[in-house]
């Protein structure tokens, strides 16, 4: 049978999507394969938030010309956000592309590449980027084989929030959410399979099921979910990605504490410490805003992680207001902090703003902010020294194989000898110091066996 190769530029949307769509291929027959030059079939799935990606995935494209025209009958094909905002063009630009496939239509990509290689003589090209009712539930397999610990679970798509910098909602449509028990369902299936952990995955995801069910209890749709999952037998971690500042509310703060298997980590995107540039983003929300929200949470479970996502170098960013944004995450401790040098992206608000930063000037800013947010993070690492955590096993170390590594409930790297641990199993370690920007541990005084559902600080 053919053998398919996927690369994934982007998010971990965008990594669930290339696993559903491997999963098509192995219900075929098709084997997955992680080197390029094997493939009968390669496979790009595009992001589209920052330039650079997109950059990124052409010119691979472009590199993966020279090993169709050594071989002829190689299927090559985009898929995904820059894919589904180009769609033909793509076509026109690259001969040597066969297949683009849009955001909505991932579930199609397998009968695609079946056409096209069972296709005599001529072989047609397919753009295909047709919206499609219901194509968030389609996002719902998993790729078969080796055993893991965690895995992503996506319970809706889309988004209506509309911020001035963000393409997305061009790319992925408005909100379409999963029913609860579709979600279930699959955790339950993959906690049968020895999953431990699941990652739920929304462009906003407390935004989950507003429009579509009813709020029961007093609480969200989303904390619904969340109490759902809790009940699910063998399932022993919670997380979620991303939440809006705005609608996060007093059921979901309580969700914290209250649900076991929630972790003690919250991904909260900030994007800046200006009042006028979170107004000039569209951001609904204010710096006191987001201060008192982290106050609330860190109240409810102390000790909580919380890790952000910020901007720098938007159009018409003043260095004070630069400055603002350095002071605020000093202020907040994140635990954790990815800094994004402001893209513009075709078609939003953003891209057409007066006020526009040279690279070399975001750059700087870059590095000013990543240093502060660096030192913080070191210091809440460096307090970790001496502390038994619970660590999900999750395999052998990618910078020393003779290290298994995992992670805390605080979504914290651990890394210690290899002891026979498989992906999967929760430890009990100690942890002995500081390794960079991970952990070393040692199996705790109870040699290492599970811990508690529970682990605060």
């Amino acid at each position: 049978m053919p053998r398919v190769f996927i690369k994934t530029y982007g998010c971990q949307m965008n990594e669930r999507d290339s696993e559903q769509v491997a999963r098509q291929f192995q219900d075929r027959g098709y084997e997955l394969t992680d080197r390029e030059e094997d493939a009968d079939v390669i496979l790009l799935n595009t992001c589209s938030v920052r330039d650079q990606a997109e950059m990124k995935a052409i010119s691979n494209m472009g590199r993966l010309a020279a090993l169709k025209r050594a071989r002829p009958d190689v299927v090559l094909g985009f898929m995904g956000c820059m894919a589904q905002s180009r769609g033909e063009e793509l076509l026109r630009k690259l001969p040597d592309v066969d297949l683009v496939v849009g955001a909505w239509r991932f579930h199609h990509v397998a009968s695609h590449v079946e056409d096209l290689l069972a296709a005599d003589g001529r072989r047609p090209r397919v753009a295909d980027v047709i919206e499609e009712a219901g194509s968030e539930r389609a996002i719902r397999d998993h790729v078969a084989g080796a055993p893991r610990a965690s895995a992503f679970v996506s319970v809706m798509q889309g988004c209506n929030m509309r911020c001035a910098f963000c393409i997305v909602p061009s790319v992925r449509g408005p909100e379409r959410s999963r029913p609860i028990a579709e979600v279930v369902a699959e955790a339950r299936a993959l906690a049968a399979s020895g999953v431990r952990e699941v990652v739920l995955l929304g462009q906003i995801v407390n935004a989950y099921g507003r429009r579509e069910f009813p709020r029961e209890r007093n609480r969200s749709p989303f904390v619904q979910l969340l109490e759902a999952l809790e009940a699910v037998e063998g399932l022993r971690r919670i997380r979620f990605t991303a939440p809006h500042p705005t609608g996060f509310r007093d059921d979901l703060i309580g969700a914290f504490g209250r649900l076991p298997k929630l972790c003690e980590h919250v991904h909260l995107p900030a994007q800046s410490g200006s009042d006028r540039v979170l107004r000039a983003m569209k951001r609904s929300y204010t710096s006191d805003h987001y201060r008192r929200l982290v106050e609330k949470l860190r109240a409810r479970v102390p000790g909580l992680a919380i890790s952000t996502d910020l901007i720098v170098g938007f159009p018409g960013e003043t260095e004070e207001e630069f400055q603002q944004t350095v002071r605020f995450a000093r202020e907040m401790a994140f635990d954790q902090a990815f800094i994004f040098r402001f893209s513009p992206r075709k078609g939003t608000p953003a891209a057409g703003m007066p006020g526009q930063h040279s690279d070399e000037e975001k750059r700087r800013r870059n590095q000013e902010l990543l240093a502060v947010v660096n030192d913080g993070m070191l210091r809440k690492l460096d307090a970790e020294t001496g502390r038994e955590r619970e660590v999900l096993v999750e395999g052998t170390s990618a910078k020393n194989p003779a290290r298994l590594t995992g992670r805390t409930r605080h979504n914290r790297i651990v890394v210690w000898p290899d002891d026979g641990a498989k992906p999967g199993d929760l430890r009990r370690m100690r942890i002995e110091r500081r390794l960079g920007f991970s952990l070393l541990g040692a199996p705790g005084e109870d040699g290492g066996s599970p811990a508690p559902a529970h682990d605060g600080v």
